[in-house]
């Protein structure tokens, strides 16, 4: 497409833009995402932030002491000491590279040892900053802490786990690679973009799963996505390190705006989606994200009782609001789905499609799935 010479009547244009958005999935039928549908009676919050800059915070006094109040509220719930500094970055892939910055400035190590579940963006990380991705075997696809153990050597520059797993939605045993970390005084960060706003309300509802936070001492930092399961626009994540004076090693003087040095990736940082989430996590409070999260497993249980029941089996018993589905021909049943308008994601080495279970769906929903899932098999092996 060229550069337009002309100016355009501004109802054509919103039309042409109104076709293309009319292609896109309705997000009811996306069950492969870990992202949020936008709250509509906080949507306006959005849009009244759009030429706001945290990048020059002067300017935005007002929206510099939202998202002050916005970490000063996840460095809460995440149990951080005194010592913590936190920053809004764009998500996950953003607050894992400042983790692995961070720890390259504070050790001469080469290596960084994950689990072979690692979010693929360790690789992109590996390549950009010339360490070395040691990907160790797992076992009942969470990190092995044996394994683990047998791996540290003195090239070891940081350790990864994750709460949350992007495939299965599993949790590393986190507090036991803690203490294998803490031991070897060994920078130890958790990849929580999509566990951080789910396990400490499932916990708060009894369910058995481990602290990941800053409640263990070998934890040195942290990622979570505000737009996975905090509800939030995207983009919003949050990156956490256990002591403040650590982002002065990857930070850079800013001789041009109203800060004396940046320590994120991106410069220009809209404030549009740290007010939504501010307000997003005002509006719920503990208590709405406890029923949220009520809510989703509840809504795992039936979706797993309705597959079992129609004859599909599950690759794992799901943790989290995570399932995958074990199928035959694998990229022609996700095919078929997408045809009839369903978008699920393979995970090719488990030969399944994994469901993500959230907030915004409904018991119909996932049966009008069923129904279409079971159609579409049967139309693969004809």
């Amino acid at each position: 497409m060229k550069f337009p010479e002309k100016k355009k009547n501004l109802m054509e244009l919103l039309n042409e833009i109104r076709i293309f958005r009319e292609r896109d999935f309705e997000y009811s039928r996306i069950l492969g995402t870990m992202c949020s549908k936008p709250d509509r009676e906080l949507i306006q919050i959005y849009s009244d932030f759009l030429e706001t800059n945290l990048g020059d915070p002067k300017n935005f006094p007002g929206t510099k002491e939202i998202e002050d109040h916005l970490i000063g509220m996840i460095l809460d719930l995440f149990h951080a000491p005194s010592s913590a500094g936190g920053r809004i970055v764009s998500g996950g892939t953003e607050g894992n590279m400042l983790a692995i910055a961070i720890a390259k400035n504070l050790s001469r190590g080469k290596e960084v040892i994950a689990p072979d579940h690692v979010h693929f963006s360790f690789q992109k990380i590996a390549k950009i900053m010339g360490v070395k991705l040691k990907i160790v075997e797992t076992k009942n696809h969470v990190m092995d802490v044996n394994v683990l153990s047998r791996n540290i050597t003195k090239d070891t520059l940081a350790v990864v786990s994750v709460a949350g797993t992007t495939e299965l939605g599993l949790v590393d045993p986190i507090p036991e690679i803690s203490d294998v970390c803490y031991d070897n005084n060994i920078f130890f960060h958790v990849d929580a973009a999509f566990g951080g706003f789910l396990v400490p309300f499932l916990k708060d509802l009894g369910y058995d799963l481990p602290d990941f936070d800053f409640k263990l001492k070998g934890v040195s930092s942290l990622s979570v996505d505000g737009h996975k399961m905090g509800g939030c626009a995207i983009p919003l994540g949050f990156f956490l390190a256990r002591r403040e004076e650590w982002f002065k090693k990857i930070g850079v003087e800013t001789p041009y705006v109203s800060t004396e040095y940046q320590s994120t990736i991106l410069g220009t940082r809209s404030g549009a989606p740290v007010a939504y989430g501010y307000a997003r996590l005002k509006l719920l409070g503990r208590e709405g994200f406890i029923e949220q999260a009520k809510k989703c497993m509840e809504l795992t249980n039936y979706v797993k009782e309705k597959l079992e029941e129609h004859g599909f089996t599950l690759f794992t018993e799901p943790t989290l609001n995570v399932i995958a589905v074990k199928v035959k021909d694998l990229d022609k049943v996700v095919k078929e789905l997408y045809d009839r308008g369903w978008s699920v994601n393979p995970i090719r080495r488990f030969s399944s499609f994994r469901l993500v279970i959230m907030p915004h769906l409904e018991k119909e929903i996932i049966d009008r799935f069923i129904d279409d899932l079971r159609d579409a098999c049967k139309e693969v092996t004809k």
